[in-house]
């Protein structure tokens, strides 16, 4: 199970190693001890997970700020799933170029 580090709590690890599901949290060491042990963190899936996670995630920060969606000019959802579908499709355009994969 991935998440941000806010799930780095023992409690929700715990329950989650009881169900026998690995947490591919994010390690929360901020002025305390993570939840996250050397069990979780030696595996490559979870160096993995969060290779791409980090990836994810920078998507959604991108259209936050360069396409506005922290505070969106529209109201109804079918409007804001429409600028969420065209951010998204510009912030791959844009990603496509700077990998040098876009039309010359």
């Amino acid at each position: 199970m991935g998440g941000d580090k806010g799930y780095d709590t023992k409690d929700f690890v715990k329950d989650l190693r009881k169900l026998n599901v690995t947490p591919h949290v994010a390690q929360n060491t901020s002025n305390r001890r993570s939840a996250i042990d050397g069990r979780t963190t030696s595996l490559l899936g979870y160096t993995i997970s969060q290779k791409i996670r980090k990836r994810i995630e920078e998507g959604f920060g991108w259209m936050k700020t360069v396409g506005r969606l922290r505070k969106t000019m529209y109201r109804g959802v079918e409007k804001i799933a429409m600028q969420l579908d065209l951010h998204a499709v510009a912030y791959n355009l844009v990603r496509m170029a700077n990998l040098g994969l876009g039309a010359t």
